[in-house]
């Protein structure tokens, strides 16, 4: 008897979800190297999030929201050096005293050097996870990785958890950047909310349609699904979706891809290549995908 196949789970994570900015989450299905999207759902509340971490498996989910922090930054706060304690660490804290905290660490560095890094923001282009403003990437980290642990999901190379439900973390950007370079496809802003960007947004799709990335998959897509993501000027349906490739991706690969080393505290995020250049990091997870 045939085994169900896995439910694939890609998620545009925000620290404070609503209507008008809700969680998008990307459900699909993979035969073969075709990805079918179920549908975009719109979680406008941490409920709705924390039901979803705890739907039965088998799953495996692209989150973007950092799962760690940086190594050099624990190091010294003297932070516990250990993920669990560290994460149970920094939950403890309110958001102003993790602002305040990061703010004077970045205070006494000097100009250029500001943000300690992880050792995948080289390879991933993204922004360091203890970034709390446009967006925080800080709060977010703060907001979802307490619910995972909570939920009992499994973090592969961090927590061990339900091996049925397996989250992993995503960065959309990484692959949107291969598709269409640097080139901006998304706003909450509505003056930049511009032709040009729906236009790249086109690109992206179609691009994930024809399977023109490293990972090799073919996004399959009804005519109304890609009129929903194309349209979502805020590009969070995007962002859902490509994180749902890099789900796809992980759930073929050995230890779903991920390097053989992996700091443990840290983390790393998934598809990035540990041998890739590290390259120059941007001041923020989001602008350092193409979207400014």
């Amino acid at each position: 008897m045939s085994r169900a196949p896995v439910t694939l789970l890609g998620i545009d994570f925000t620290s404070a979800p609503s209507r008008r900015k809700p969680i998008a989450v990307a459900r699909g299905t993979l035969v073969g190297t075709r990805l079918a999207l179920q549908r975009i759902d719109a979680l406008e509340g941490f409920a709705a999030f924390e039901a979803l971490l705890r739907e039965p498996g088998p799953w495996l989910g692209a989150f973007d929201l950092p799962f760690g922090l940086p190594r050099e930054l624990v190091l010294s706060l003297g932070w516990p050096r250990e993920w669990l304690a560290c994460m149970r660490h920094y939950a403890a804290l309110d958001r102003a005293a993790i602002r305040d905290t990061f703010a004077a660490f970045c205070a006494a560095r000097p100009a250029g050097a500001k943000f300690a890094h992880r050792a995948c923001d080289g390879p991933a282009g993204s922004s360091p996870s203890m970034k709390w403003v446009n967006p925080p990437v800080a709060f977010m980290l703060h907001a979802g990785v307490p619910r995972l642990i909570d939920a009992g999901v499994q973090l592969p190379a961090l927590h061990a958890g339900d091996p049925s439900r397996v989250a992993l973390e995503a960065y959309p950007g990484l692959l949107a950047r291969e598709l269409i370079g640097n080139r901006p496809y998304k706003s909450d802003e509505r003056a930049k909310q511009t032709s040009e960007r729906l236009i790249a947004r086109k690109d992206i799709v179609e691009a994930l349609e024809q399977g023109r990335t490293r990972l090799a998959l073919r996004i399959a897509l009804t005519h109304a699904q890609r009129d929903a993501v194309v349209d979502d000027a805020s590009g969070d349906r995007l962002d859902a979706l490509l994180c749902l490739v890099q789900a796809a991706w992980a759930s073929t690969q050995p230890d779903h891809g991920l390097p053989a080393q992996v700091d443990p505290l840290e983390g790393w995020i998934v598809s990035a290549q540990a041998d890739a250049s590290a390259g120059a990091t941007s001041s923020d997870r989001k602008a350092s995908a193409p979207t400014a």
